[in-house]
């Protein structure tokens, strides 16, 4: 009789605390897919796909064999070649445009009317810079000829302050004058770092000028 009483004591002592028991909330969840952002989790060979892939189906940086634009697909020997090809020729088109002035193909450096009129003016003009080159192969040569005499050595260092004066008086009065032009042809553009683009232009030998001169000495433009 105890033993059953106490047994029945405990099972409803047990009932009893079940029923009072506050109901558990829900835990909060989300698809294991899903992440911060609110979008699915790529895959890993997915995202580096993704990574590496550009318009013309080659690697972001350029270089090494161009790559399938359809991932896990690699290119034919045949289309590689192609590629290659292919990318050779739009350089070589870029390389001729930017020798002929075109605006598309030229760096930030040299495009603009204020670089476009510099250039024609350097190159309509025989000025004493161009023969900047030539005067220092010759410098040269003459400071090694000057090792073993010292009148030449000298000599030498006299020229180079000359070549020196000549350049910083050159540039001053092309500055003057590409500013003046600038001023009347091209009224109220910016001429900043006009001066110094006309004076490294003038300072280069007109063979190796890019882009290459449109004009010749004398002409008018």
């Amino acid at each position: 009789m105890f033993r059953r009483s106490s047994a029945g004591a405990t099972e409803g002592e047990a009932q009893g605390s079940q029923g009072t028991q506050a109901p558990e909330a829900p835990a909060k969840s989300k698809p294991p897919a899903q992440t911060g952002k609110g979008r699915p989790t790529p895959k890993r060979s997915q995202a580096e796909a993704n990574r590496y892939k550009s318009i013309t189906g080659s690697t972001t940086s350029g270089r090494g064999p161009a790559k399938s634009a359809t991932p896990g697909r690699k290119l034919t020997p045949e289309e590689r070649t192609k590629a290659r090809a292919e990318a050779r020729t739009e350089r070589e088109r870029q390389t001729q445009a930017m020798r002929r002035g075109e605006e598309w193909a030229l760096s930030p450096r040299d495009r603009g009317q204020a670089k476009k009129l510099a250039r024609d003016y350097v190159d309509a003009h025989r000025r004493p810079s161009e023969f900047y080159m030539y005067a220092l192969v010759l410098l040269v040569i003459g400071l090694f000829a000057g090792k073993s005499h010292s009148a030449i050595s000298s000599y030498m260092q006299i020229v180079l302050v000359v070549i020196i004066l000549i350049i910083v008086a050159d540039a001053i009065l092309l500055r003057r004058s590409i500013t003046k032009l600038a001023a009347e042809r091209l009224p109220g553009q910016s001429t900043r770092g006009i001066t110094i683009y006309a004076t490294m232009r003038a300072l280069q030998l007109r063979r190796f000028r890019t882009p290459a001169p449109r004009l010749k000495p004398g002409d008018k433009f």
